[in-house]
């Protein structure tokens, strides 16, 4: 087991981390937006998974492999910013539709999509890969053995963390968009926004380079 110091250590860490706004907050506050409270959480789990896969393939040796290779880290970082930036240009093409969407008369966004959405950002998230593989494998205290068992346990932790933290988030903005869904233009306006946002954060996320 993971001694309890360097589980609270590990706790209030990731809780800094966290607290900060990053590709997986702002995706969750883009859901929130644009489809409301439901595909807000939903995003939330499949952030969560994304993240916890993160955690396993540290746990296992495979995030070793994409800390120290340049082109592994790269073209995983690479993948998530054209999703992002795909996404943001759909949101941006179907902003019109949005005010459909809320009464009911338009297409559902379905939750396995949004679920999967989720997860593609959570698992190419920069920061959380060079979080996970650098500083995770730090607190765990080998004298006990079962090492991967332990970045599994502290995975765990993270992601209570995040879930809590990113839930108030798209909670947050899913109650704000009520006022928005008011009116059609605002609602429009609201889906042009979300998917400028979504590029440009599937931009920051392309620039983002590795500090070794």
């Amino acid at each position: 087991m993971v001694p309890i110091d360097r589980l609270l250590a590990f706790a209030a860490m990731s809780f800094l981390l966290i607290v900060i706004p990053g590709p997986s907050v702002l995706f969750v506050i883009g859901r929130a937006l644009a489809h409301g409270r439901r595909a807000a959480l939903t995003t939330v789990v499949g952030n969560t998974l994304g993240a916890y896969a993160l955690v396993v393939a540290v746990a296992f040796g495979v995030g070793a492999v994409v800390e120290r290779s340049a082109l592994a880290f790269n073209a995983l970082k690479l993948v998530g910013a054209a999703y992002l930036v795909y996404l943001g240009v759909k949101a941006i093409r179907q902003r019109g539709s949005l005010h459909a969407a809320f009464t009911g008369d338009g297409p559902a966004h379905g939750s396995l999509r949004t679920l999967w959405e989720g997860f593609a950002v959570g698992v190419a998230n920069p920061k959380t890969i060079v979080f996970f593989a650098a500083v995770l494998p730090q607190f765990v205290d080998r004298d006990q053995g079962h090492v991967a068992v332990q970045m599994l346990l502290l995975g765990v932790v993270f992601n209570v963390i995040a879930v809590a933290s990113d839930s108030v988030w798209g909670l947050a903005a899913a109650t704000a968009r009520n006022w928005f869904a008011r009116s059609p233009r605002r609602l429009a306006m609201v889906g042009g926004v979300g998917g400028l946002t979504m590029i440009g954060l599937g931009v920051t996320v392309a620039v983002t380079a590795r500090k070794d």
